[in-house]
């Protein structure tokens, strides 16, 4: 019961109560091995929430129908729970108060912000992420990401495109090369996010709810910090530039389809799945050489079944190399 802010003492004086009615109230600190002040304050505090009634003997007590207690106790913690996340949800205005309070580092003429350090970027992009509600859009020349930025990018782009944030991002060609940045990209395609690929982009933007933009001081160098800017005319001009990226970049499922029809109808992680499948024991093993998670290389090795045809994998492995796939 903890949950509808009853303590354990609270608890067992209750549940003691319903087991047996007729205990006198006076002497229900013995009974729970507890202190006589306490046991009178949990009375007192039971009484409150409406889980013991005062019998017309002042020194005895009735337990209330638990589904009686329980449904008042619950309606009081959902709308305990209500205001809770109204407050929550003005946190947003207290961020912009916040910030005006750093004076001087926010240019308000100019509408930029100056950042230092990865770690004050980083806590911002964080912060931008979060409370984001229409749009993110990005661009990021990155070949490969490393399996922190993964673990640390993960569970804020999902919980985005779960509250239905939509995501623009556009990546280097060169990262669909590594495979764990690949897998993730395709995760993001798979929960809702637009994935677009160039080869020639050095740019690094980030733009969110088409209000505010990010960009790094030296494009070349993210540790020397990044301006922050608020106002309109300049965001829509980083707007402007990114739509042209987009507008000039390819699909990434796109470029998986015409990587899997030069393949012979096989994407380039299908070929070593399938490879794996057929000369490797166990899943674990496979997933584990090609660098994806056991339930990635399943459900890869589940799509090369149904394309073969094959009932078994064994018999993939006969048709695949009939059709001289491997």
């Amino acid at each position: 019961m903890s949950v509808f802010g009853v303590t354990p003492t609270e608890e067992e004086i209750y549940r003691h109560f319903l087991r047996n009615p007729d205990t006198p109230a006076d002497d229900i600190h013995l009974l729970v091995h507890t202190e006589q002040d306490d046991a009178r304050r949990s009375l007192d505090r039971l009484r409150e929430l409406g889980l013991l009634h005062p019998d017309s003997d002042h020194h005895r007590v009735s337990p209330a129908d638990p589904g009686v207690a329980l449904a008042r106790l619950t309606d009081a913690r959902l709308n305990a729970l209500h205001e809770e996340l109204r407050l929550v949800m003005q946190a947003r205005d207290l961020v912009e108060g916040l910030r005006a309070e750093q004076g001087s580092r926010l240019l308000p003429v100019q509408g930029i912000e100056q950042l230092e350090g990865l770690t004050e970027i980083r806590n911002r992009i964080d912060d931008l992420a979060f409370f984001a509600r229409d749009e993110i859009l990005s661009v990021e020349p990155y070949t490969k990401l490393s399996p922190e930025n993964i673990k640390r990018s993960r569970p804020l782009d999902l919980r985005c495109l779960r509250r239905g944030v939509g995501i623009r991002n556009v990546v280097h060609t060169a990262a669909l090369d590594d495979q764990p940045t690949y897998d993730y990209l395709r995760e993001l395609v798979g929960r809702g996010a637009q994935i677009r690929v160039a080869e020639n982009i050095t740019e690094r933007i980030l733009v969110y709810d088409g209000r505010t933009a990010l960009v790094p001081v030296d494009p070349q160098n993210t540790s020397r910090g990044a301006l922050l800017a608020h106002k309109s005319g300049l965001v829509a001009n980083i707007i402007a530039l990114f739509e042209k990226i987009w507008a000039q970049a390819d699909d990434l499922v796109a470029v998986e389809e015409e990587t899997a029809e030069a393949a012979g109808g096989l994407s380039e992680m299908e070929q070593q799945v399938l490879i794996s499948m057929c000369s490797v024991g166990k899943d674990e093993a496979g997933a584990r050489d090609l660098g994806i998670s056991v339930r990635t290389y399943r459900r890869h090795v589940a799509d090369l079944l149904q394309a073969l045809g094959a009932a078994s994998r064994a018999q993939a492995a006969l048709l695949a190399r009939e059709r001289g796939w491997i």
